[in-house]
């Protein structure tokens, strides 16, 4: 479920953990579309029975699939009633920390680190972290900078 937000009430908000996602599931189907997708075959993320031999005892989600599905949380998590739009406008910082075995369940927490004023709209800054339910660690952190348009 989403909750909606106000893009100005974040600007006193700076350094605030503003949202969890809900968890989802990293399915080997998704994996192997992700590999489908971007030509990315690697044995440890397609060859389960290959990759129960590794140090992982199994498949894993490619680092950058982990990464692509911030959005997909981000938009799971809250919503923005005052824009009209709003576009990824890069990372600072990506480190995948932890892998991912098929099969898990993700969530996000977004932790609010800047808010700039920019034309038509502001800037936002997130500190994003990418938990695995059960790991001792996350699997992804990221600074992910958005543009939202008023």
């Amino acid at each position: 479920m989403t909750a909606p937000l106000s893009l100005h009430s974040l600007e006193h908000r700076v350094g605030e953990e503003i949202a969890v996602s809900p968890w989802i599931e990293v399915t080997q189907e998704r994996i192997d579309l992700f590999a489908r997708a971007i030509d990315d075959f690697q044995w440890i993320h397609v060859d389960r029975e290959r990759a129960k031999a590794s140090p992982f005892g199994g498949t894993i989600a490619h680092g950058f699939l982990t990464l692509s599905l911030l959005s997909h949380l981000a938009e799971r998590t809250f919503a923005f009633a005052d824009r009209k739009m709003g576009i990824n406008y890069g990372l600072n910082r990506v480190r995948f920390t932890a892998p991912l075995r098929s099969g898990s369940r993700i969530r996000a927490r977004f932790k609010l680190a800047a808010w700039e004023k920019i034309g038509g709209g502001v800037q936002v800054t997130w500190e994003t972290t990418v938990e695995r339910e059960g790991g001792d660690k996350p699997v992804l952190v990221a600074e992910w900078l958005g543009r939202h348009y008023f």
